[in-house]
């Protein structure tokens, strides 16, 4: 997607992430104002100055002269400093809102965009490309608008001096502008495209540094360099341009300047030669013609960070206009308790022209326990998926205690259901933040009670801080067995009508599962559950029994009428092993 950023969005960009700062801004505006002032009040100073020296005038007006330029100089500096501290903190207040906007943008994106973008990427446009828009954001065009009234200033000055110095001024500025903005359309696709590979690079330096045992495990060390260094090769010639395009309108400034000075010595060196100016006038346009190079410079590095700030925003602006493929419900409420499940013919493809789901019906009562079962790659998965909204059915319709699951808030949705799976994500933070997700609602009585019934309550009890002991990200220093049982933990505290647990247990070692059933027990009661397992003891506590193949049914019903039935393919799995059956 390559979208064609119109003016307008520039402006609703500035207007919505600066609104706020309003006061900020015009307190921006005024310093800058003052600044010009001071810019334009000292040339006029030193011509003064100039012309009485020769004139023989007394030594106080001198010295009352060169003590106001002391004074408008240091109120200069000290306006500058003022306003690039108000202009960083506008840039930094604006883009931190922006970085949280574009953060929780992500969130709300469905599954099938993140697993189209690697976690490098997104970072890399969440914080690499919003770095780019800070000084977009803190001055860009308060500091367009006061140089240009700077040189406005600068220029009618001159005029009141001299026409022909004004007009050769006027025709200056004119060239340099139009140079610059012909140099700044060249090199603006190359920052582009220096960005989007500077994406790509640091997602695929994410995901091989987080897959790094696994790299090293099966040899492919060899492999990633040469993607590594391939990356770089590519990435080189693209920077270069982009630096190219840089130097052009650096040079071009020192040329520019350059012929402006000249200019300005060459007709002032003619005008005070006919008597038309004095001495100091002719200082007074000299200074004015340097003075004039500041704002075409800041012009010039303004127009630079904006063709790298286009880039990131047009790529910010291509996030933002990814819009979620899971729609968001109309607000239907679910009620409390557990939640029975009903799957009305759902039909689910992962791809378009594939299913991976086929006409799949059945209804769980509130309260009781489905065992699903069925080999890898039959759909017991997607199935969990689709309960919570990760993915939206093909055809058909899921409802829980009647609702559509479409209808409700997708946030509402997910919180009325607890997922468990044998992958753990355990976040640098404390543990009550792991368990609670930040739920301030969640009270310290309802964590160690929860911990008590798993068994955690010893292992509570020698942290070190108690529940503000830090974890590592990844769970490092938690053992399998301790990552699962915190897993428990988060979804129990959330207290879930529903409940999926997709393997849970398959990574803990026997008295650990030992510890996670007896809590099972007493914590889903008053719950209805789904447990997909690939082990026998894990669905003898289940009501009914679901058994997927290539995602059809091929069989549903009470547990214990399926294993009293001989030609059942349950029966079968009884008797022949659950394990060998779905190995």
């Amino acid at each position: 997607m390559n979208i064609k950023i119109p003016v307008r969005e520039y402006v609703r960009l500035l207007h919505r992430y600066l609104r706020p700062q309003w006061k900020s801004m015009a307190g921006l505006t005024l310093l800058l104002l003052a600044g010009i002032v001071t810019q334009l009040v000292s040339p006029q100073i030193i011509r003064y100055f100039i012309d009485s020296a020769e004139q023989a005038t007394p030594l106080e007006a001198l010295l009352g002269a060169g003590a106001l330029f002391i004074v408008v100089s240091l109120l200069n500096q000290v306006v500058v400093i003022a306003a690039t501290y108000i202009g960083e903190n506008v840039g930094w207040i604006a883009t931190n809102q922006l970085r949280g906007d574009l953060a929780e943008h992500c969130l709300r994106l469905d599954m099938s965009f993140h697993k189209a973008q690697t976690s490098g990427s997104l970072i890399e446009r969440v914080d690499g490309d919003i770095n780019s828009l800070a000084n977009f954001f803190s001055n860009f065009m308060i500091v367009l608008f006061s140089n240009a009234l700077l040189m406005i200033g600068i220029i009618v000055l001159l005029f009141r001096e001299n026409v022909l110095i004004g007009l050769s001024m006027l025709l200056f500025v004119a060239f340099a502008l139009a140079a610059f903005q012909y140099i700044r359309k060249l090199a603006a696709p190359h920052w582009s495209r220096t960005r989007q590979i500077s994406a790509e690079f640091y997602g695929f330096l994410g995901e091989h540094l987080e897959g790094t045992e696994d790299t090293r495990a099966n040899g492919a060390t060899g492999y990633v360099m040469h993607r590594f260094y391939a990356m770089l090769r590519r990435w080189l010639p693209i920077r270069l341009k982009a630096f190219m395009g840089w130097a052009a309108m650096w040079n071009t400034s020192l040329f520019v300047f350059a012929l402006g000075n000249a200019v300005a010595f060459g007709i002032s060196a003619y005008l005070w030669k006919q008597g038309a100016l004095t001495m100091g006038t002719v200082y007074m346009i000299f200074f004015y013609t340097e003075l004039l190079a500041k704002p075409i410079e800041r012009i010039r590095t303004q127009l630079e960070d904006f063709q790298k700030a286009e880039a990131s925003i047009r790529r910010v602006q291509e996030l933002l206009h990814t819009q979620p493929a899971i729609p968001e419900g109309r607000g239907a409420p679910l009620p409390d308790g557990p939640l029975a499940v009903e799957f009305d013919r759902v039909t689910f493809g992962y791809e378009e022209g594939s299913t991976n789901l086929d006409g799949v019906t059945f209804r769980l009562e509130k309260g009781k326990v489905l065992g699903l079962l069925g080999r890898t790659g039959s759909g017991k998965t997607t199935l969990s998926r689709l309960l919570m909204r990760f993915y939206d059915v093909t055809g058909g319709s899921i409802r829980l205690d009647g609702v559509d699951i479409r209808d409700p808030y997708v946030k509402e949705l997910r919180r009325r259901i607890g997922l468990v799976t044998q992958t753990i994500e355990i976040f640098e933070g404390s543990v009550r933040d792991n368990l609670t997700f930040y739920d301030d609602s969640i009270t310290d009585e309802q964590i160690h009670m929860v911990l008590r019934e798993l068994g955690l309550d010893r292992w509570a009890q020698s942290l070190p801080d108690g529940l503000e002991t830090r974890l590592e990200s990844g769970g490092g220093g938690l053992s399998a067995g301790e990552a699962q049982l915190l897993a428990f933990a988060r979804v129990f505290l959330s207290d879930p009508g529903l409940i999926i647990m997709d393997e849970a247990s398959s990574r803990l070692d026997p008295a650990t599962e030992q510890l996670i059933e007896q809590a099972i027990t007493k914590l889903l009661a008053g719950r209805t559950c789904i447990i997909i397992a690939h082990r026998l003891g894990t669905v003898q506590r289940a009501d009914e029994i679901l058994i997927l193949e290539d995602g059809r049914m091929i069989e549903y019903g009470d547990r214990a009428a399926l294993a009293a039935d001989r030609g059942s393919r349950f029966s079968r799995m009884l008797t022949a092993g659950l394990e060998e059956v779905l190995a």
